[in-house]
């Protein structure tokens, strides 16, 4: 039978979400709801900002590769974890299961820098808004996201690489409905130390390097908007602001739940409930947080309609 690197399993088992049979119908349907909102929501977005050009400007940049990410982020693991609500046998191969943690990896951390980069793009209109053309060219847009891409592949390559390099003998069920880093860890039989630091320092990194960025922005944010004397002009402020801030809570709050902890079998039991939230709701949630309640994105969805029909 072919074999992994240094390793003597050529698949595993998901727990998943719960093991209890009575359950296993009501989450499908949950689930499948969420991802059907998921890929629509982030679609839609997608095309609203493509087909309008009042939509083509730094903060629309952002959104339109955050939908993209989040659409693809929730391909990654949703389709298998639908198919294993219904399936007796919930596998997934050894290369399967490694591909998924790299996307996973490569997607998740791909969305904490994008994350920082609306941060930054919000700072520079409220604090600077004479520079903000400048500050915000196409050629200073592109090369934050093409620097949120490089830091995704070199994190997820490193976490992927370190988890190739593990032998894994006879246990082979991941208490996880996907291939996260932590769960399959524990099924090591090899030492995982260094694989734990790896975790330590780039999970943490890219947790509370984008984390403090976001901090510190809106800290200036927020300065610049108690000195504006009209009361409208503090309220429009605030709005253009509180979508992003209502997502970075939900994704780095769930996310620092999930990896800046000990693991262990109990805290994995309540991680997956907290990884939920970064895996299925934040990006459920992203399209509907941006397009309830921005004006423009409204505007156009009526032209877009008003073209079709």
């Amino acid at each position: 039978m072919p074999t992994g690197n240094g390793s003597s399993l050529t698949e595993f088992i998901l727990v998943g979400l719960t093991d209890q049979p009575d359950l296993q119908l009501p989450l499908f349907f949950l689930f499948l709801v969420m991802y059907m909102v998921t890929a629509l929501g982030n679609l839609g977005m997608l095309t609203l900002i493509g087909l309008n050009s009042h939509l083509h400007t730094p903060m629309y940049f952002f959104l339109f590769n955050l939908s993209f990410i989040d659409l693809c982020y929730c391909m990654v693991f949703t389709p298998k974890m639908l198919m294993n609500f219904l399936s007796k046998k919930k596998i997934i191969s050894y290369m399967g299961c490694m591909a998924q943690l790299y996307f996973f990896c490569f997607f998740a951390i791909s969305e904490c820098y994008v994350l920082t980069s609306m941060a930054y793009d919000r700072y520079v209109a409220i604090c600077n808004p004479l520079l903000y053309n400048a500050a915000m060219s196409p050629k200073v847009c592109s090369s934050l996201m093409l620097g949120s891409y490089l830091v995704a592949f070199s994190g997820s390559m490193a976490h992927t690489g370190c988890l190739l390099r593990l032998t894994f003998c006879d246990a082979n069920t991941i208490n996880h409905y996907f291939c996260d880093i932590l769960p399959v860890l524990q099924l090591s039989c090899t030492s995982t130390y260094i694989n734990e630091l790896v975790v330590f320092i780039v999970a943490g990194s890219n947790i509370v390097v984008p984390s403090l960025t976001i901090f510190v922005s809106y800290g200036f944010i927020l300065s610049s908007i108690l000195h504006i004397s009209s009361t409208e002009g503090r309220s429009k402020a605030f709005s253009t602001c509180s979508s992003h801030i209502i997502a970075v809570s939900l994704f780095f709050g769930s996310c620092a739940f999930m990896y800046l902890q000990p693991s262990s079998a109990g805290s994995m039991d309540v991680g997956k409930i907290s990884s939920v939230f970064y895996t299925n709701v934040v990006p459920m949630m992203n399209p509907l947080i941006y397009s309830l309640r921005n004006k423009d994105v409204k505007l156009a969805l009526r032209k877009t309609l008003r073209r079709i029909f």
